[in-house]
């Protein structure tokens, strides 16, 4: 019992960066109906622009979260404006395809620049609290409460804001959106910025638990691409719910399987959700 609430514990950890990038890849199907390729490079690019804050100014990880996301939901603006909005009425495929050239752009750059070897954001051992059996990393409180405040934020903004009320309005249903007069390119444009900005999030939260390498966001884009279809497509509040249940599930798996096959426990949730209940778990337009 005590291994299954550590696993527990350990699935919250990861089910909460997950559902971060969940939600911006969510937010980017709904609205502009292709799936992202680079999702996961732009979460390690903005893990990379906060190691450089952390380098150069010599600030903490979550002091340089803000200007990470920022920076990130910059470039995904830029990225749709110089090669998205030009095919933005093509084929899905064209666009697909072109997503997954952009990943390849960003990763070779991450190297380039970077260089293509594992890097931390502070060397050294971090000593596990205790609360009776359990063990949890300092860091992976902070991870909890930063993921917490944004998922609070993003539910706040979609709930309360005129744009989050119209970035849904088109995800549910873009002709009936368009024909009330929301603005579309301005509502596309503050979708790419918080899905990067989400995206960089939930890859400094990933390099502050593990290591910063240039795929590591590649490595999750399969369970966040789980999570989106679990929770339903173009759904955040469905997107947050899908990375939780993905995140345990992955975690647990590990009772019964070897771990390096979580990602595979990740893909059958994903197959079964698509044979099985393919609007996912998430009804509505929530």
């Amino acid at each position: 019992m005590i291994e299954i609430i550590q696993l527990l514990i350990n699935g919250i950890l990861l089910g909460s960066i997950l559902a971060l990038g969940a939600v911006g890849a969510t937010m980017i199907f709904g609205v502009l109906r292709f799936a992202h390729f680079a999702h996961g490079d732009f979460m390690a690019i903005g893990a990379y622009f906060a190691l450089t804050v952390v380098t150069v100014f010599n600030l903490p990880v979550l002091a340089a979260l803000p200007v990470a996301m920022l920076l990130t939901g910059g470039l995904a603006i830029l990225i749709d404006q110089v090669v998205y909005r030009r095919i933005r009425r093509v084929q899905p495929v064209i666009l697909l395809i072109a997503s997954f050239a952009t990943a390849l752009v960003l990763r070779s750059f991450i190297q380039m620049v970077w260089g293509g070897s594992n890097q931390v954001y502070e060397a050294g051992i971090q000593l596990p609290l205790r609360f009776g059996p359990l063990t949890v990393k300092p860091d992976h409180l902070l991870i909890f409460a930063a993921a917490a405040g944004l998922v609070l934020i993003v539910h706040l903004f979609l709930s309360r804001t005129r744009m989050g009320k119209a970035m849904r309005a088109m995800s549910d249903n873009m002709d009936l959106a368009l024909v009330t007069g929301i603005p579309a390119n301005r509502v596309i444009m503050w979708t790419w910025g918080i899905g990067g900005a989400l995206a960089a999030a939930a890859g400094v939260f990933l390099g502050m638990d593990t290591r910063l390498h240039p795929v590591m966001g590649w490595t999750l884009l399969l369970p966040i691409f789980a999570a989106t279809i679990l929770g339903g497509i173009g759904r955040p509040y469905g997107a947050i719910l899908g990375g939780l249940v993905i995140g345990c599930a992955m975690e647990l798996s590990t009772l019964v399987i070897p771990g390096a096959y979580k990602p595979a426990v990740a893909f059958a949730i994903m197959v079964a959700t698509l044979v099985f209940r393919p609007q996912g778990i998430i009804k509505g337009n929530a």
